[in-house]
């Protein structure tokens, strides 16, 4: 795992200073401890720093074709890259290391920009292609890896894995897109392609970008999954399941350095961690956190799939009432980012990081087999809608939605209120209710005057639409997933897993998360994802032989920590100054009276409103930061337009 910078200029005439480049490369050095470099051509400059993991002798880079023709700096891992080797060596190439980013450059040579077709595994590259004058970057299909990149002033472009390698460079333009600020706590992230920054965007997942000199970029899409159903029975879908998943965590254990697993005792995580002991070797290292706090507790059940697999099991303790890093998330995330689950991730990726380089994750299981309960009501809920017609449910949930009560702390299934709203709507508006972070009522009552003008109408339900018009297929659970694939997965569960397993210099792979295997389950049947009120039906059947049944079907818990006691206890003072005085209410973006109420109701115990005050508490630390940076520039206010 690595960082990569790059600048380019095709006006220029001459290569770039060193120096321009060399803080970008240092500003993400944690992704990288073991070495950095760089490459330099007339209006080209690539950075790296190295994460040590496959060929650790011969693996350095930037990386170069022999004839020095073509450079690469890559952050990521090709899992397929031997049998890619052998089908490149068959073409003719010939290769100078065993190291997976040299697949890169003779793929390139071989296919152009449709080797990404050939690639599998989690990546974000930039090659510079001297010969052909060519820049081509590119990030995996399911956004695993990030990429940032921003045209400045001077007729530059810099690209970074992460907006700290961005924010060094003196010429960046940090105006907020206030576009992704309504995004930002509608959603609890920054979607992409679009960053907290106006002018800073992401490369999208599954994306790729082609740029010659005297040319204009183009960035393109690559992969798009298909929803077609395929015709299949649970025995045979179990079976299949099974060694999908067994080729998919052995390709994910190749390393030259030590390597673990999570292991938090949920279906997912003890699914992997199973399918590495029966590859056999060393007792599997696992790693789990545990909590003082029952609720938020399953070290129990980690160490019953310890004891059930034999292995080198360490469970780290952590106070839940320790919320010493909730400041250090805005360094960690650049930019703001709500998901207070992060903490604990963090917790566990220092934890791994003291005894391997490497560690497997169980991520990606609920959002491939349906495991998410707002799956189901989606499901039901559509299913209602395409019964009657839109005029009468317009006319009919829609005055309900609006009159019939609140209920914030009552089981989904009694909030009437909510299922009136998402009735009410299309498909689209419906899903939008069952993702949100905050109602539209709350935002509109949060934001300023100011800032819902500057919005000019605009609606973060706005950044779902494209989505669903590209969903192919009639099953609502599977175009609800295709969505969350393309939203909520990229930009929510793997920016958490990627910016803090990088903080601390851990790399982390996802054997659930193999493309095709994500093809594969995208196209199962519905009956064979959710099955009464079972979601991940099909992988829990598939895996009853090697998990017992408390692991397998008992109430999900969830990777969470007890903010709404945080913010009437120990944080309770911060919660008052943040409402009252600051940096929310010297943006202009807020609304005073409508941030003490929200902080006083919370405070009180009349209102649970713990989810959208971290979300203001994730911003005004991200304010925070700005202004330090502001002010240590001396640059001008960059914050209102």
């Amino acid at each position: 795992m690595c960082g990569i910078t790059a600048l380019v200029n095709f006006s220029a005439a001459t290569g770039f200073d060193p120096d321009l480049i060399r803080p970008m490369t240092d500003a993400i050095a944690h992704r990288g401890p073991d070495g950095d470099g760089f490459y330099f051509s007339d209006g080209v400059a690539l950075g790296h720093r190295r994460l040590s993991i496959i060929d650790i002798a011969g693996g350095h880079q930037p990386m170069l074709t022999a004839d020095g023709k073509v450079a690469v700096v890559f952050n990521g891992e090709i899992y397929n890259f031997m049998s890619l080797r052998k089908d490149l060596e068959d073409r003719g190439s010939r290769f100078q290391t065993r190291c997976d980013t040299e697949v890169i450059l003779e793929a390139w040579r071989h296919f152009g920009p449709d080797c990404v077709d050939h690639l599998g595994g989690m990546f974000a590259f930039i090659l510079w292609d001297e010969e052909a004058q060519t820049l081509f970057a590119a990030r995996d299909r399911l956004g695993k890896k990030p990429l940032y990149y921003s045209h400045l002033p001077d007729g530059s472009t810099a690209f970074g894995s992460e907006l700290k390698a961005l924010k060094v460079l003196p010429g960046l333009n940090r105006t907020l897109d206030l576009s992704a600020v309504e995004d930002f706590f509608a959603y609890g992230y920054v979607p992409d392609p679009k960053s907290i920054y106006a002018h800073v965007k992401k490369l999208p997942p599954a994306h790729r970008l082609l740029w010659k000199r005297g040319a204009a970029p183009r960035i393109d899409r690559y992969w798009d999954p298909t929803l077609e159903p395929l015709a299949v029975n649970q025995p045979d879908a179990e079976a299949d399941l099974v060694e999908r998943l067994k080729q998919s965590t052995a390709m994910r254990l190749i390393s030259d350095v030590p390597l673990g697993a999570f292991l938090s005792g949920g279906v997912d995580s003890s699914a992997i961690v199973a399918l590495m002991a029966e590859q056999g070797g060393e007792p599997v290292k696992t790693f789990s956190i545990g909590f003082g706090a029952r609720e938020f507790d399953e070290t129990e059940y980690a160490r019953d799939i310890a004891t059930r697999y034999k292995t080198d099991h360490r469970v780290n303790r952590v106070d839940p009432n320790d919320f010493s890093m909730i400041d250090q998330l805005a360094d960690i995330f650049d930019e703001p980012f709500g998901d207070s689950s992060a903490l604990p991730t963090y917790r566990v990726c220092a934890a791994a990081r003291q005894g391997v380089t490497v560690a497997l994750s169980g991520d990606g299981g609920d959002e491939l087999f349906g495991g998410y309960r707002r799956y189901m009501y989606h499901r039901h809920e559509e299913t209602l809608r395409r019964k009657i017609p839109g005029g009468l449910r317009r006319a009919v949930f829609k005055p309900l939605g609006q009159i019939y009560p609140k209920l914030d702390r009552a089981p989904r299934f009694l909030r009437a209120r909510t299922t009136f709203q998402e009735l009410g709507g299309d498909e689209v508006w419906g899903f939008f209710s069952g993702v949100s972070a905050t109602a539209d009522e709350t935002r509109l009552a949060l934001f300023s005057d100011t800032l819902k003008w500057d919005l000019d109408g605009y609606h973060a339900v706005e950044v779902l639409k494209p989505h669903f018009e590209r969903a192919d297929g009639d099953d609502p659970l599977a175009r609800a997933q295709y969505v969350d694939f393309q939203t909520w997965l990229a930009g929510g569960i793997l920016t958490k897993v990627d910016r803090t397993s990088m903080a601390v210099s851990l790399e982390v792979r996802a054997p659930l998360l193999d493309h095709r295997l994500a093809e594969w389950a995208l196209r199962l049947p519905t009956g064979l994802k959710i099955q009464g009120r079972n979601g991940k039906a099909i992988l829990k059947s598939a895996m009853e032989t090697r998990l017992p049944g408390d692991i397998l079907y008992r109430p999900k818990q969830g990777f969470s920590m007890p903010i709404t006691d945080w913010f009437r206890g120990p944080l309770r003072s911060r919660v008052e100054a943040m409402v009252n005085n600051g940096a929310l209410l010297e943006s202009g973006l807020f609304d005073r009276k409508a941030l003490r109420a929200l902080g006083d109701e919370h405070i009180s115990g009349r209102r649970d409103h713990a989810r959208t005050l971290w979300l203001l508490f994730v911003f005004s630390r991200f304010l925070e930061n700005e202004a330090g940076i502001n002010s240590a520039t001396g640059s001008a206010d960059h914050i209102v337009r």
